[in-house]
This record gives structure tokens, C-alpha cells and sequence, in this order.
């Protein structure tokens, strides 16, 4: 009874390991399957999202709007007095005033000004010249 019992376990474990094996080598076109309905376009951002220029700043504008609107609602109901949401809208996206350099952001205008005609070059839609060169003098810090 002990031999039989060393030799269904060891029959066991390689039937495991073959089935596992099968498994692996079928599941790959299974993994390659996954989202190839025509819905998505492989990258991580909603489709339905810009990614940057006056579409994106009207996306934003209207989406920091909404908020704002459910912000005062939320203030009427506790009695609070409501803010101006247009005022607030505005002191929210305000471009952070940078001071640099004048020769450094001129040379980054130049770059952004050359990623807009690579952009472009390729059918997307160009970034806002002001902002980006904002933004990255902000990250420059």
C-alpha cells in the first residue's frame, strides 16, 4: 500500500504540472484577446479625455465649474453664504506667475514652439504655448 501510494502522488503532481503547462501556453492568446474589441485604443486615458491644449483647459474649466456649483449648493443647504463660482473658477486656474530668467523662458517658448510643430506634424492638437512654458518653468523650478 505504501509503493502505490508514493506512485499516485509522483503520477499526480506531473499530471498537475502538464495540465499547468497547457494552461500557460493557451492562456497567451487568451491575454492578447483582452480589449481587441475595438474599444480601446491600448493606452490607460479615457478616450473621451483631452490630453492637453484649449480642449483640455475647457474640459477643466467646466469640470472645476461643476464642482464649484456643488460646492455652494452644499453651503446654501449648511446656510453658509455661496462664493462666486466665477471668481473662484478663475483664482483656481490661474496660471502660477513664474519669475525666470527672460533668456531661459524665451529658450523654452522656442521648444514648446517646436513640439507644436512636431505635434501638428503628426495630426494632434497643439499645447497651449503660454501654460506649457509655465509648467515646465515651474517644474524647473
Amino acid at each position: 500500500m505504501q509503493e502505490a501510494f508514493g506512485i499516485v502522488i509522483f503520477s499526480v503532481v506531473i499530471l498537475a504540472a502538464l495540465i499547468g503547462i497547457a494552461t500557460l501556453g493557451s492562456s497567451r492568446r487568451a491575454f492578447d484577446q483582452i480589449g481587441a474589441n475595438g474599444l480601446n485604443d491600448g493606452s490607460d486615458r479615457p478616450a473621451s479625455e483631452p490630453s492637453s491644449g484649449a480642449a483640455f483647459a475647457a474640459t477643466r474649466d467646466e469640470e472645476a465649474r461643476q464642482m464649484l456649483e456643488a460646492r455652494n449648493a452644499r453651503r446654501i443647504r449648511q446656510g453658509k453664504e455661496p462664493l462666486d463660482v466665477e471668481r473662484e473658477l478663475a483664482r483656481l486656474v490661474q496660471a502660477p506667475l513664474v519669475h525666470a530668467d527672460p533668456q531661459l523662458a524665451a529658450e523654452v517658448r522656442d521648444l514648446v514652439l517646436a513640439r507644436n510643430r512636431r505635434r501638428v506634424k503628426q495630426g494632434k492638437e497643439p499645447l497651449d504655448v503660454e501654460a506649457e512654458v509655465a509648467r515646465q518653468l515651474t517644474d524647473l523650478g
